[in-house]
């Protein structure tokens, strides 16, 4: 107890930006209908939001050599509360998307310097405790900020001041902390074609994982209210879908690690398309069959990623967890930034039901890949351990590289 104390600091900044940083989304969805935005235009604030992501997930290492943690971490915040409190003082759908990669910008950033902080603090007797309770806050407040979006008024500037105070506070806990700054690890060279080379499958889990996560968190809103939803109904909506992502680690973890992940992910897939396809049906069976569709849908989607990054890493060695981390990062980041726009274009056409039928296909072609794969060539017998894998920085790989190879 008293080493999870010790990273009391980290861990209140990473539950604080998960707050500011998960509650903008939605908000910027009921705030921009509210606002007259076309289905198109809130897309496009998802997009720009991933777009943001990846530069700061390449960006932020190299921030951090040149000025040091503390210096990036409040430059990094500072950046996501300006993005959160400009909004209301330019109403418009592209400024907006410029403010959407401020604060993705800001949290791709943020993570990487927590991330690097405690990679430099740990060590393999201490680091599955430390990463048991890194996961435990990041999934808490990543359900939390879902349900902020039922006490906030949309597209009222005191709620995007709540969110950039809130940014802000993150700075206090490590502004604060006694303990000296880590030195700076080189920045991990971003080399996708290492992630092909090693498992196209999991290239083709993480980009499908990507287009499924930003498409469901980013237009999801959209959805909601097309099919009768109210705003604070939204928030458990939303809420569902990752308390079932949470609910499934456990499970799928254990059948990760005793069968072939590649079947693993096919099953996944086949679970997926179902999951959609009920989802899409409740929409005219009430609020509570609406909710548990969506807890379903976590359930069956929310681990693909982490799943394709075990089986990438079966076949990698250790010195190549960072960069084969960091690849399997960008490759969400591709798939993550296109499937907001799309998504809400194909909503505006053909309605709400479309988000799961992109969705949906995406989870198809990951099936015929993978059977594919699984005929060209077979799996290893020593296999990583499996592991929930936050996407929140290209260093992920430091922290979680020493623990899959402790098999």
């Amino acid at each position: 107890m008293r080493f999870l104390f010790s990273f009391a600091p980290l861990l209140l900044s990473v539950v604080l930006l998960q707050l500011s940083s998960g509650g903008v989304g939605p908000l910027d969805a009921v705030s921009g209908l509210a606002q007259g935005f076309t289905r198109a235009e809130i897309g496009l604030l998802g997009s720009a939001h991933f777009v943001g992501f990846f530069v700061g997930c390449w960006w932020a290492p190299r921030l951090m050599g040149s000025v040091g943690h503390a210096r990036a971490f409040a430059g990094f915040t500072a950046m996501g509360a300006i993005g959160l409190i400009a909004h209301m003082l330019w109403v418009a759908p592209l400024p907006w998307a410029v403010m959407r990669m401020a604060t993705g910008l800001s949290i791709a950033g943020s993570y990487t310097v927590i991330e690097a902080w405690m990679n430099a603090r740990i060590d393999n007797n201490t680091r599955a405790r430390a990463m048991g309770g890194y996961r435990i806050v990041d999934m808490g407040g990543s359900l939390c900020a879902q349900l902020l979006i039922g006490v906030l008024e949309p597209a009222h500037y005191i709620s995007y001041n709540i969110l950039a105070i809130t940014c802000c506070a993150a700075i206090l806990p490590l502004a604060l902390t006694r303990t000296p700054q880590p030195e700076t690890p080189g920045a991990p060279r971003l080399r996708p074609l290492l992630a092909w080379h090693r498992s196209p499958l999991a290239v083709a889990g993480v980009i499908v994982a990507g287009i499924t996560s930003a498409a469901f968190r980013m237009v999801g809103p959209i959805y909601g209210q097309e099919v009768g939803l109210e705003t604070g109904q939204l928030a458990w909506f939303l809420a569902a879908f990752v308390l079932g992502g949470a609910l499934a680690q456990l499970p799928v973890g254990w059948l990760a690690d005793r069968y072939d992940r590649r079947w693993v992910l096919i099953w996944l897939s086949v679970a997926a398309i179902v999951s959609c396809a009920v989802t899409a049906l409740s929409a005219g069976l009430g609020i509570t069959a609406i909710f548990l569709a969506a807890g379903l849908f976590g359930l069956t989607t929310f681990p693909i990623f982490s799943v394709a990054a075990a089986h990438a890493n079966d076949f990698a060695s250790s010195p190549e967890r960072v960069e084969l981390s960091a690849a399997l990062m960008f490759f969400y980041a591709v798939g993550a930034i296109a499937s907001p726009l799309g998504a809400s274009h194909l909503i505006e056409q053909f309605g709400p039901g479309a988000l799961f039928s992109m969705i949906a296909v995406g989870h198809g072609v990951l099936i015929v890949f993978g059977i594919a794969r699984h005929r060209s060539r077979p799996t290893v017998e020593d296999r990583t351990p499996y592991t929930y894998t936050p996407r929140t920085s290209f260093s992920m790989g430091r922290l979680f590289g020493k623990l899959r190879d402790r098999s």
